[in-house]
């Protein structure tokens, strides 16, 4: 299932809106390093992928922007292990 995702920068956050439920990846930055602190799908949505989908875009937009990543948001940490090309991203803990 391929669904629309928007950058929403004020409120720090990508963003889906599927089935009149929104899902979001929330961030904050510090630095050069973006703290991926929460990803959120309603329950409704659940097994359609689009947490991978919203963290997908966050770091296809990290590696843009020439960032890197902490993730604190345990379903992050989990989507950059099985996903080893993304682990050049990963900011090492300060």
């Amino acid at each position: 299932m391929t669904i629309t995702i928007s950058h929403n920068s004020q409120a720090r956050r990508f963003e889906a809106e599927v089935d009149s439920m929104l899902s979001v990846c929330d961030y904050r930055r510090d630095g050069d390093v973006v703290v991926m602190h929460h990803t959120e799908v309603p329950p409704a949505l659940n097994g359609r992928g689009i947490a991978g989908q919203l963290v997908a875009a966050a770091l296809t937009w990290v590696r843009a922007e020439g960032l890197r990543v902490r993730p604190s948001c345990s379903y992050v940490a989990a989507y950059m292990q099985r996903h080893p090309e993304t682990l050049d991203l990963h900011a090492a803990k300060s």
